[in-house]
């Protein structure tokens, strides 16, 4: 089964709506609550409410602008520290989440930075009740080895998920909640690559990919 480049926009579309809506539904309500509160502590703590969710809310537009969007210029290749940037951002409202970064490489084909913001993404929601998620990546000459790594309590990987990350669309239908995988197979397999997901083993489970980015 493949999936039209007008029904992909679409999953990724719903994908990043259901994503935005709890800060921008916060924000909308914050305001009302604003207009019809009169007490300065309650106002206070409204403000507060409002500054959070516009942080969350811009948080996640920087990080799926990158992941799946056109960002990072029109050159061929990312700045790494872009990247981590946005990583830092959408993990920073998830007080349950140490965040380790260990790639060393400056930059990476823009390929390569959607597939390791994907793997990011995939595996933050992995970790139901937090722990740490270190992101690593190498680029030999175009070359691309990416891994995520994730440590915690309770690791859960959705089964639609995971089978989109290995098999892509194959004769399922691809939903919004698995466009980020559909998004990461199709990149990796038509570089003539490999998506590996290992099973959760000492509260450890292992995202990875390897293909060639030229």
């Amino acid at each position: 089964m493949t999936v039209s480049p007008v029904d992909f926009a679409s999953l990724l579309c719903s994908r990043l709506c259901h994503d935005l809506l709890s800060p921008v539904g916060a924000l909308n309500n914050g305001l009302e609550l604003l207009t019809d509160e009169t007490d300065p502590a309650m106002r206070e703590r409204v403000m507060q409410l409002l500054a959070d969710s516009a942080r969350a809310s811009a948080s996640k537009l920087k990080f799926f602008r990158l992941a799946f969007g056109a960002a990072g210029g029109f050159g061929e290749s990312v700045d790494t520290g872009e990247a981590r940037n946005a990583i830092e951002g959408l993990v920073a409202e998830n007080k349950r989440i140490k965040f380790v970064w260990a790639v060393e490489t400056p930059a990476m084909p823009k390929s390569a930075v959607k597939v390791l913001l994907n793997l990011v993404l995939i595996a933050t929601e992995s970790l139901v009740r937090g722990g740490t998620m270190e992101v690593g990546g190498e680029d030999n000459d175009g070359h691309l080895e990416i891994v995520v790594k994730v440590e915690g309590a309770r690791i859960v990987l959705d089964p639609e998920i995971r089978r989109t990350l290995v098999e892509g669309a194959s004769e399922h239908a691809v939903t919004p909640r698995a466009a980020a995988a559909y998004m990461i197979n199709t990149i990796v397999t038509d570089a003539g690559g490999t998506v590996i997901v290992s099973e959760p083993a000492d509260d450890i489970m292992i995202f990875g990919a390897v293909f060639d980015a030229r």
